[in-house]
């Protein structure tokens, strides 16, 4: 499945070239945004961070794409992870689909938190849902752009979007950008340590991965094939001019040595 991932994550950075994350480190993002939590009440990012450098992720929560993959990876980290949670640290994840709600939310928090190995607090990993645009808004502010598609066969609507963990300082500055899955308890570690005191960290070089519209009906990922055989016509089509090119140069080449030669 893996292998799958990363052909489609390649392809959808050729076809989707609007689509990925714009890094603003050392930005900060605006914490006063209201959000819904899993009670359906209202919340501010501030609130939920509590002062507390935090690992914020992006997904939706229908996703049963990479979304799945990046939130169980993170609850595998956080079981290995020898911080205290809620005390040292705070996770947010926020949907920025517009129509999911506050029960889906609970949901996958309900499914996410299941997965940790160990006992961990509640009340240290929050999963919102925007409200009046809140969640494009915090999305704009770092750097992350998505797309969302509907499917012609049913009509559902989905996402194609980076895979990305991002760690906020307590005062909401961007410290670091984590890209992928896969993440070592270490470097998520060394994250939130240097976050605490505000330190801006470069991005670990990592292929960024990205997630097709999964149409669960169909049970099959939601793709623009037509996009990829346009787009592998007009590569072939470029190859073959320049081959001709190449070609007629040496055909070139040798008839100025052919006549030379006379």
């Amino acid at each position: 499945m893996t292998k799958y991932i990363l052909v489609f994550s390649f392809l959808v950075s050729f076809l989707y070239a609007n689509i990925g994350v714009t890094e603003k480190l050392g930005k900060k993002v605006p914490l006063d945004l209201t959000f819904l939590d899993e009670s359906g009440k209202d919340v501010t990012l501030r609130k939920m961070m509590v002062g507390k450098p935090t690992i914020l992720t992006l997904n939706y929560y229908r996703c049963a794409g990479i979304c799945t993959t990046q939130l169980n990876d993170l609850a595998n980290v956080v079981s290995q992870l020898d911080l205290v949670e809620d005390k040292d640290y705070k996770i947010v994840t926020v949907s920025f689909a517009e129509d999911e709600s506050s029960q889906l939310a609970a949901a996958k928090k309900k499914s996410v938190m299941a997965s940790i190995t160990r006992p961990y607090a509640k009340d240290a990993w929050h999963f919102l849902i925007g409200e009046n645009n809140s969640s494009g808004k915090l999305a704009d502010a770092v750097g992350y752009a998505f797309e969302k598609t509907v499917s012609k066969e049913t009509g559902l609507t989905a996402y194609v979007h980076p895979s990305v963990t991002i760690i906020l300082s307590p005062e909401g500055k961007i410290t670091r950008y984590l890209d992928g899955v896969d993440e070592l308890p270490f470097d998520v570690k060394m994250a939130l340590l240097e976050a605490a005191d505000g330190k801006v960290g470069p991005t670990i070089a990592k292929t960024l991965l990205f997630c097709f519209a999964y149409d669960a009906e169909h049970k099959k990922y939601v793709f623009a094939w037509e996009k990829v055989i346009g787009t592998g016509m007009s590569l072939l089509a470029i190859g073959l001019f320049i081959l001709l090119i190449k070609l007629g140069r040496k055909e070139e080449d040798h008839h100025k040595k052919g006549e030379n030669d006379e």
